[in-house]
């Protein structure tokens, strides 16, 4: 089991859908927005000539190594940042790049990030309650749980998790945090199951889900880099050039949409999916992860 496990994290979503979706002149020059492991960045570099360039980024510089190990025999220029994607233009332009033909951005968290202690995002394991992807930064998730108000608290749950139940969520978590602070995944955890009056193991969806995922957006500014992403996209494409999107849950896959409609009518933008694309059944047989993802591809005018 744990193989499998192993292996789904290598497998890049979408991976097919994405070859026969995006084709890129040998010499292009490429953006992947999140490498990870290099998954995705692979497909493209395999046909790349010595003329093309890969701009790797990522918040988590774990994940360069194996990068590296992947793509050290593709012909092209392999170039990796750790930073994160939000300033797409900056280092761009720092590494003397003006124009790219392909930016490509996988807003999933992979399995290892989930399982391991250094980033405190498991709900099924006890860890540290952390959730930065990125350590240079400043607030974590125990500094949201133990500081912001009732009021706040409940809106952020709402906001990013969209949890009917965020009130009741935050009235908990303020309770139980006058006597205890909270440090653990599994206290907090613990504490909206009995918000909530379940079980995490006997829910379908563990009831912590929309919580832990409105933290991780917020201690991140998740939704706020993707939006500064989008916005810089259209002054570093060339003519032709393409933008895909691979989002994970509504939040984000809303703002690419409307982003892009936006862009149409403005004359920057020809979308190329009418609707996301998805995976299928037998994609997501073979990697879980695949199931929520969302693929949406624009071409600059």
């Amino acid at each position: 089991m744990k193989e499998e496990t192993n292996r789904a994290e290598h497998i890049p979503v979408l991976a097919k859908t994405l070859v026969e979706q995006i084709n890129l002149p040998m010499d292009a020059v490429m953006v992947d927005a999140t490498i990870g492991h290099g998954g995705h960045s692979f497909l493209f570099a395999s046909k790349l000539s010595e003329k093309g360039v890969i701009v790797g980024m990522d918040v988590d510089d774990d994940a360069f190594p194996e990068a590296r190990e992947v793509l050290k025999e593709v012909k092209c220029s392999v170039i990796l940042v750790h930073s994160n994607f939000s300033q797409i233009t900056e280092q761009l332009h720092a590494q003397g790049i003006e124009k790219v033909d392909f930016i490509l951005a996988d807003l999933g968290i992979c399995s290892a990030q989930i399982s391991s202690e250094k980033f405190g995002l498991s709900f099924q394991t006890n860890m540290p309650l952390d959730m930065r992807i990125d350590k240079r930064l400043k607030l974590d998730a125990a500094d949201i749980v133990n500081s912001y108000d009732e009021k706040r608290l409940a809106d952020l749950i709402y906001k990013y998790g969209e949890d009917r139940a965020s009130r009741r969520i935050a009235r908990f978590i303020v309770s139980h945090r006058k006597e205890n602070k909270i440090t653990t995944t599994e206290q907090l955890a613990d504490i909206i199951c009995r918000a909530l009056g379940k079980s995490g193991k006997r829910s379908r969806i563990h009831p912590a889900t929309r919580t832990f995922q409105a933290l991780r957006i917020a201690v991140n500014s998740e939704l706020e880099n993707l939006e500064k992403l989008l916005d810089s996209a259209p002054k570093l494409l060339n003519k032709d050039g393409l933008i895909a999107i691979i989002s994970f849950h509504s939040l984000e896959d809303r703002i690419v949409k409307y982003d892009f409609r936006q862009k149409k009518t403005d004359g920057i933008y020809d979308i190329l999916t009418k609707k996301p694309l998805i995976a299928s059944l037998e994609e997501v047989q073979e990697n879980h992860r695949a199931r929520s993802a969302k693929l949406r591809i624009a071409k600059k005018r």
